[in-house]
C-alpha cells in the first residue's frame, strides 16, 4: 500500500526500500488511534522527485485527532489551525508582511516544497509515538534526495528531531530553526526569517524563490 502510493520517480528512488515500507505497515496494522489515515501516510511522495527544491522537515505528525493530512505542518481541511502552523503563518507576516498567510501551505507543493516529516505516523494524543519506526526509512529519504538533487536541494528543519535528520545532507544547503510549536517559538523561532533566508539560497542556487503565499 504505502509503496505502491508514491509517485513513479519515488518508488524508482526507493526501491532498496520497499520492504522497510512493507515490514512498517506490518508493524502499523490493526494500530488504534492512528493519525493520518492510512490512505494519506505517503501523501508527501505525490510530488515528483524531479520537482523537489526545498524539503521542509518538520517531525511528527500533529496527534489532535482528524488533524493530519500527510503533509508536514499542513492540517485538514475543515479542521481547526493548529498553534503550530499558526506560528508559522505569524512569522512569514514579519518575513514578508505583503504577503498573504492564511495557512494553505499545502499551495506551496506546487512550487517544488515537500512537506515531510521525520516521522510520518504517530498515534492520536501521542507525540513522537512512531519516531522509531520510521527513523531508517526517513532518513534513506533524505540521503536519496540530496543525492539526486546534485547540490540543488536546499531543507528547511525545524524542531530537534528535523535537525537530526537534516544533519544526513551532503550536497544541499540547510535552513534550520527552533520548531514553531508554543514550546519552542519564542526560543528563535520568531524572528528567523526562514522564508527568505530560504529564498536566498534558492537565488544563490541559480533557481526562482518560492512564493510563499498562502
Amino acid at each position: 500500500m504505502f509503496f505502491e502510493a508514491m509517485d513513479r520517480s519515488w518508488q524508482k528512488l526507493l526501491e532498496p526500500q520497499r520492504y522497510l515500507l512493507e515490514d512498517i505497515e506490518i508493524q502499523l496494522n490493526g494500530t488504534e488511534g492512528l493519525t493520518p489515515d492510512l490512505d494519506q501516510v505517503m501523501r508527501a511522495f505525490e510530488l515528483p522527485v524531479q520537482k523537489v527544491r526545498v524539503l521542509m522537515l518538520g517531525q511528527d505528525p500533529y496527534p489532535g485527532k482528524g488533524l493530519a493530512c500527510g503533509l508536514a505542518f499542513a492540517h485538514s481541511p475543515g479542521t481547526k489551525a493548529p498553534q503550530s502552523l499558526k506560528n508559522l503563518m505569524k512569522e512569514l507576516k514579519s518575513d514578508f508582511p505583503a504577503t498573504s498567510n492564511s495557512g494553505d501551505i499545502v499551495r506551496w507543493v506546487d512550487q517544488g516544497v515537500l512537506l515531510l516529516n521525520s516521522a510520518l505516523t504517530t498515534r492520536i494524543g501521542l507525540s513522537g509515538e512512531h519516531q522509531h519506526i520510521w527513523k531508517e526509512f526517513t532518513e534513506a529519504v533524505v540521503t536519496l534526495l540530496d543525492q539526486s538533487r546534485e547540490g540543488k536541494l536546499t531543507c528547511l528543519s525545524l524542531g530537534a528531531k528535523a535537525n537530526g535528520l537534516s544533519q544526513i545532507i551532503e550536497r544541499g544547503s540547510i535552513v534550520s530553526a527552533p520548531h514553531p510549536s508554543p514550546l519552542s517559538a519564542h526560543r528563535g523561532f520568531f524572528g528567523s526569517r526562514i522564508y527568505s533566508r530560504v529564498n536566498k539560497v534558492l537565488c544563490e542556487q541559480g533557481q526562482e524563490p518560492i512564493d510563499w503565499s498562502c
